[in-house]
């Protein structure tokens, strides 16, 4: 009977311990999928596909929660109007596919972390498009980047 009662506490701590070891791993893979979904897309004509780039965590706003985050950068001859309406087509929720203009490496609207482009940016002919994905799996709530 000792036995038991010293186990079963033992198997609790390594379950949570797993969790808490395998949570940023899964939400990591998350917003790699997001990002890879995008290069997946076929790009506009007149475009060039430059890099990507994703990142998990509190990334914008205040409070808790996990947010992942995938991006791609692309220099295009078309407009930003052009780029919107193309992109518009593959977006199924307002949170995909968003394409704005990229003035330097740096993503600027991601507050609490450092993220950016490696390619160094020059020109008014550079843009992102990312997507904000979900996971409906309990790990967003064992990673500790998302409080």
């Amino acid at each position: 009977m000792k036995k038991i009662l010293t186990t079963i506490p033992l198997i609790v701590i390594l379950s949570l311990l797993s969790f808490l070891i395998a949570a940023p791993i899964v939400n990591n893979s998350v917003s790699k999928k997001t990002a890879n979904e995008l290069m997946d897309l076929p790009l506009p004509n007149d475009t060039e596909f430059i890099e990507s780039v994703y990142k998990s965590g509190k990334l914008v706003g205040n409070g808790n929660g996990m947010q992942y985050f995938g991006a791609i950068l692309i220099k295009s001859e078309l407009s930003l109007e052009e780029l919107k309406e193309y992109y518009l087509n593959y977006a199924e929720h307002a949170d995909e596919c968003v394409v704005e203009k990229q003035a330097d490496a740096n993503i600027a609207f991601i507050d609490h972390a450092n993220l950016a482009f490696k390619t160094g940016i020059e020109g008014d002919d550079y843009y992102i498009v990312y997507s904000w994905g979900t996971n409906p799996t309990i790990f967003h709530e064992f990673d500790i980047r998302g409080h």
